[in-house]
């Protein structure tokens, strides 16, 4: 999909995120997954017994579900479960301060810009590192309207009257095995209740860290925002590049009530070893938006399928999303959208870009019962193939009953023409930056909705992809 324009609250240069450090861990769970590692897990973080229970009861339903065989099986079947480390954290606090962040995590969100982005733009930030938040902070003013923005483990306790009433329930335990494996072990991951009629003005930003080898984050985050009120929240994500599997299987439930505005923006450039894969659902009442706006770059394999539920009449949803596959990637990407009352407005724009032997796949769902009327869903795929190599697939589902509902459904694919490149080259352009021209016009239409931020890095990104693709 698209991107932005100005320095960047994640800047998503493909070797920013591409460093290590050793860290000495308080809480380690050990290797696998069984009963004892959730007991831990309950026991460190010193959870109520409802929360051990439901994570118990997620990780029979994780070992009874079969792997999906819909999506991208054979890539999953890299993943040995057996071998990766389900918690680690340096402590249970996140503190208020960057001063007070242990020395050895600073130096990395300090070496990704972290801390000056939020002095620059952000009206709060929080940076998990592994599997906790290691600082969580809010400017005053926005902390004064009554927001609350803090890390899920915070959240859990200090505000159960609000987190418990909708914890998941939008993406219950079941919906597949990687919600039911998050809910059994999930750690981190932001909590944010917005007031009715409080419009937060700035973006709020969570930015996550994966730093050890052979290591599965699991955030949860929950935004519920109430009658009238407003926000933006963004992600972005990185981790160093290790030979073995690291795995990232995150849930994010967002709520919307009456005449509410949700706006989720993700910046993922994993390193190609993460296996991603996020499960995220919006719920719009009456009048309500919500608001994906997602940028998939990086991982061995995505498979993430933002979507909204219609709940209310006059919701609307939107998915926006640009997923870029490169060589010996496969990008599994797309949209839900379950339209649940009358004149509900649901758009799905999706782009994607496939270089050398990288994959990127568009799978979708459109849904429209019988008794509902006057629901309107348009959905546009378009695929850009660089290489011969390249693949591109899209599984559009669109299912549209009784009358006075529209639907409307475009795809295309492309390959980059050679006349094109050469004509660029005899203007003074190198291959590489011909392709990149190419492929950033590709994009140019949904630019404009990113946030402005983005823009620069999105665009920098494209072209380090371009010189690794030619010559």
């Amino acid at each position: 999909m698209a991107t932005a324009t100005e320095q960047s609250a994640v800047n998503i240069d493909r070797s920013i995120g591409d460093f290590h450090y050793d860290v000495k861990y308080d809480y380690d769970a050990g290797v696998g997954l069984n009963e004892r590692v959730i007991n831990y897990i309950c026991d460190v973080k010193g959870e109520d017994d409802w929360v051990r229970e439901f994570r118990l009861k997620a990780l029979r339903i994780f070992d009874e579900k079969p792997m999906p065989t819909h999506w991208a099986s054979d890539d999953l079947n890299a993943i040995d479960f057996a071998k990766i480390r389900y918690y680690l954290a340096h402590g249970q606090r996140p503190t208020r301060s960057w001063e007070d962040v242990p020395q050895d995590m600073k130096r990395t969100f300090e070496r990704l810009g972290i801390p000056e982005q939020e002095r620059k733009f952000l009206a709060g930030v929080e940076a998990q590192f592994d599997s906790e938040a290691v600082y969580s902070n809010i400017k005053k003013a926005v902390g004064e309207q009554g927001v609350i923005f803090v890390g899920s483990t915070e959240g859990l306790k200090q505000h159960p009257e609000i987190f418990r009433k909708w914890f998941g329930k939008v993406i219950p335990i079941g919906d597949n095995k990687f919600s039911a494996l998050n809910s059994a072990v999930f750690s981190g991951g932001s909590f944010i209740y917005v007031p009715p009629g409080v419009k937060v003005k700035h973006p709020l930003q969570a930015y996550f860290r994966i730093n050890a080898e052979n290591f599965g984050q699991f955030e949860r985050t929950l935004i519920i925002v109430d009658e009238g009120a407003e926000v933006t929240y963004m992600e972005g994500c990185t981790a160093p590049k290790f030979n073995t599997a690291t795995l990232h299987s995150a849930v994010v439930e967002l709520v919307a009530m009456r005449g509410a505005k949700i706006q989720y923006i993700t910046v993922q450039n994993w390193s190609p070893n993460v296996f991603n894969l996020v499960t995220k659902r919006g719920l719009a009442h009456e009048q309500a938006e919500i608001k994906w706006i997602d940028c998939n770059i990086g991982s061995r394999l995505t498979m993430k399928y933002p979507g909204v539920v219609l709940k209310g009449r006059k919701a609307r949803g939107e998915v926006l999303s640009i997923a870029l596959a490169s060589n010996g990637q496969h990008q599994d990407t797309g949209a839900k959208m379950i339209h649940a009352a009358d004149e509900t407005t649901s758009n799905i724009i999706s782009k994607s870009i496939s270089i050398g032997t990288g994959r990127a796949t568009y799978r979708g769902l459109v849904h429209v019962p019988r008794h509902l009327k006057n629901c309107k869903n348009n959905t546009e795929c378009d695929a850009l193939l660089i290489n011969a190599t390249s693949r591109t697939d899209t599984y559009p589902a669109i299912t549209v009953r009784g009358t006075g509902n529209s639907v409307q459904h475009e795809a295309s694919v492309s390959q980059v023409s050679a006349e094109q490149i050469f004509y660029m080259q005899q203007r003074g352009l190198t291959e590489a930056q011909a392709m990149s021209l190419s492929v950033n016009g590709f994009v140019n239409d949904l630019v404009r909705q990113f946030p402005m931020e983005y823009s620069v890095e999105l665009k920098r990104l494209i072209e380090l992809e371009m010189e690794g693709s030619v010559g």
